[in-house]
This record gives C-alpha cells, structure tokens and sequence, in this order.
C-alpha cells in the first residue's frame, strides 16, 4: 500500500493536480496512515518516519486553513506596512524633542517628519509582565473602553488570521469639549518576535463602517506600541508608543500638540491601573 500512497502524493506535485485541494488533503491522510503502520511494526528507520510524519501533519493542517481573498490580503499588507514604517521611525533615534517628563519618569518625546508630519513617542515603564499588558491591550483591546477615559468605545469588525483586525474606535471629548467626539477605522496588526510584542496600526476603509453621526472621521498612522521585558527586571515591561494622528477639522496646532501628547501620558496611567486591578484580580481567584 505504501507504493502507491507515494504515487499518489508524488502525484500532487504536477501543477495542474496541485491545484486540487481534495487530493491533496487525501494524499497528506493516506501518507499518515501509512507511517502510523510502519511505526507499529516494530524497529526500523523511526526517525525518518516522525520526520516524514510531522511534515504530513503541518501539510494537513495548511490544507484547512482558509485562504484569504484580495480584499483580505490588501488589509493584511496595510497592517504590514504600517509596522514597517512604525519601526522604522523608531529606529530613528536623533530629532526627538522633549514634551513632557512625568514625575514617575515617563516621557513624552516628538519630531517632525517630512511625509507624515509631527508624531508623539511615549517611553513608560510598567510595573507587571509582558503577557498581562499584551492581553490587555490586544487580547481584551474591546474592553478599553472601560478602563480609558479616552476612549469610549473599540469594537472589532473583522479579523483576518491571527494577526490582523480591522477596528472602529471611537474617542471621547476632551474637557470643555476643546476636541469634539472623533473616531477612527483602523487596521491593526500584532507581531511576537522573541521576547518583543509590536502592535502596529493604521486608518483604512471599511464599507461596513461609513462616517457616523456627531463624529468626525480622523485618521492616524502609522502607529505602533512596542512591549518588551525591562532587562534589568523582566517582571516590568518597557512600553513605548508612536502616535501618529490627524485629527481633522479646524483646531490650532498648539492645542492638537497639548491634546495628544497629554493623552499618552494619561494612557500609560490607566494602562497601570488596569493591569494593576486584572492581576490583583486574578491572584484571588
């Protein structure tokens, strides 16, 4: 039986039988069936054979994921894109000027970039682990709203992978109603890469989620926040956040300055907060 097995998946590897997602998947089977029983029988080259076998079961596994359409693709290149040029800003470590220094050491810093035009950096450190800010800010990002007096409300409307989702966020006024309600439709992407998290986004459109009523439909990006560990106390977590937003509407320059910056410094605040109460929580349970 094994002969033919492998005819049969040599056989996939013609183009225009490639292309067949039902023989494909029956070959992948039919070869794991095959090393099952040749692993029963007793001593022999086991070691090709678990090779061969993972390699059958990653190939079965790829079968089944869902291919993504243009529209889908276009999105994840977006969220691609925005991470690119978001690291690439914050490659840049010369230009930045002080804006703000809190009492507990987090900063505020800004530069003025020809194509983009002037964007914000946070650099804060908080007091918990990675995972616990990571799960806050992507895994439960819904429930910002509850805990970020910025903001009141983010809502996914689609993902795609792992990796990408597309969000309506809506920010709330700021006092005395200086900056009017605005929200937001972003493209957002998260990447692991060793012991860094990065959180990349950026404005795009969505059909499902035209301009809405007593909102002004700002745009921001590239943006991104970088997690990683504090190396001399992995249970901390260096945070530091790219803001890049155009706010839209008629507000003087100084004002949009004052109102974004401040808002970072506020965020990285209830950020501890939050983080502070989830653990606390989790700990008595």
């Amino acid at each position: 039986m094994l002969p033919a097995t492998f005819k049969l998946c040599a056989g996939i590897s013609y183009r225009h039988l490639r292309n067949m997602t039902g023989l494909r998947r029956t070959a992948a089977v039919a070869l794991s069936h095959e090393l099952e029983k040749l692993a029963l029988v007793g001593p022999g080259p086991s070691r090709w054979i678990n090779q061969v076998r993972r390699r059958s079961s990653l190939l079965s596994s790829r079968l089944d994921e869902k291919p993504y359409n243009e529209v889908e693709m276009s999105y994840i290149k977006q969220g691609e894109e925005a991470l690119k040029k978001s690291m690439s800003i914050l490659g840049e470590q010369d230009g930045w000027k002080v804006e703000i220094v809190a009492e507990n050491g987090d900063k505020v810093l800004s530069k003025v970039l020809p194509d983009i035009g002037k964007v914000f950096k946070l650099e804060a450190v908080v007091e918990k682990p990675l995972d616990n800010v990571y799960g806050e800010l992507v895994d439960n990002m819904e429930k910002m709203g509850e805990w970020n007096p910025n903001v009141k409300e983010v809502k996914i409307l689609q993902k795609i992978g792992k990796d990408t989702v597309i969000t309506h966020e809506k920010a709330a006024e700021t006092p005395g109603n200086i900056v009017g309600a605005r929200d937001f439709v972003s493209v957002r992407c998260s990447k692991r890469r060793g012991s860094t998290c990065i959180l990349a986004g950026m404005s795009t459109r969505f059909g499902g989620m035209p301009e809405q009523k007593g909102y002004v439909r700002a745009e921001n990006g590239p943006t991104c926040m970088v997690l990683h560990p504090v190396l001399e106390d992995p249970s901390k977590t260096k945070l530091t956040w790219l803001l890049s937003i155009d706010l839209k509407g008629w507000l003087p320059k100084s004002i949009i300055n004052q109102v974004l910056s401040q808002t970072q410094v506020d965020f990285a605040k209830h950020l501890r907060n939050r983080v502070a109460m989830s653990t606390a929580s989790l700990s008595l349970c």
